[in-house]
């Protein structure tokens, strides 16, 4: 018998996390066991995951972590769906107002006008450029994740009447913080602002925004450009479009690294 030696908390969200019916899954493994040895152990005990190997991602307490990377007691493994490809009235945020950056999940809703406000909150004298983004909850269909097809196909015709986001929070803001600074190294933009939504957003409303601003136009749409296709492929926000008797998750398998 192998001798158990550490206890591992495996963290569920989105699709995972309803096919479980939990959010949480205690795994006791032995010493020296890795990513792949944790995630054998977790569809031991709930044996509906194991379809969604392919397409999961891991992180080891916050950060993405290969299949190999060992595992110590008391780590927190997450277990990485597809992303979207997202308390008080800010809600988490890295960053303060008047920083250089503005990285925030926000529960409560948002309109056009964040566009301003960002700005007016990261805008310099010396600054000749803003650029901003915002994405909207539209009425058609996106890409569903992969299991997700047959619960498309039960929807096919319908309009998407809200979208619902969750996230990993602390890890979120980790990730957008590499991005914040990957946009400096690339572009030389050091006041950029991404503020996600989460819980239900409703038909045409704003579900995140970005905001990039630099001396010069050529920099900032860059950097906004960076920003927003980052936030969607590889922080983890998981986004479900609800129709009127159901949902369906939406998204491809996170990246784990920055594009080359």
């Amino acid at each position: 018998m192998t001798h158990t030696a550490i206890r591992v908390r495996a963290r569920l969200f989105a699709v995972q996390r309803e096919l479980a019916g939990r959010r949480e899954v205690p795994l006791d493994l032995a010493s020296g066991a890795t990513v792949e040895d944790a995630w054998s152990a977790l569809v031991a005990q709930v044996p509906v995951l194991a379809p969604g190997r392919s397409s999961v991602r891991f992180a080891r307490n916050g950060d993405y972590a290969d299949p190999d990377t060992a595992l110590a007691d008391g780590d927190e493994l997450a277990v990485i769906p597809p992303v979207s490809g997202g308390d008080g009235d800010a809600g988490a945020r890295a960053g303060e107002i008047g920083s250089r950056r503005i990285l925030e999940m926000r529960s409560k809703p948002f309109g056009n006008e964040v566009l301003a406000e960002l700005a007016d909150q990261l805008a310099t004298p010396e600054d000749g450029a803003v650029v901003g983004f915002l994405g909207r909850t539209r009425v058609t269909p996106g890409t569903p994740a992969p299991g997700q097809e047959v619960e498309a196909a039960r929807h096919a015709g319908r309009a998407v009447e809200a979208l619902e986001y969750e996230a990993h929070e602390t890890m979120a803001l980790r990730v957008l913080g590499q991005i914040a600074d990957e946009i400096e190294a690339r572009f030389g933009v050091d006041r950029i602002a991404i503020v996600h939504r989460l819980g239900t957003v409703p038909l045409g409303e704003v579900s995140i925004a970005v905001v990039a601003v630099a001396p010069h136009r050529g920099a900032a749409f860059d950097a906004a450009r960076y920003g927003i296709d980052e936030t969607k492929g590889r922080v983890p926000i998981w986004k479900a479009e609800r129709f009127r008797d159901g949902h369906v998750w939406i998204g491809e398998p996170a990246r784990t690294e920055a594009p080359g």
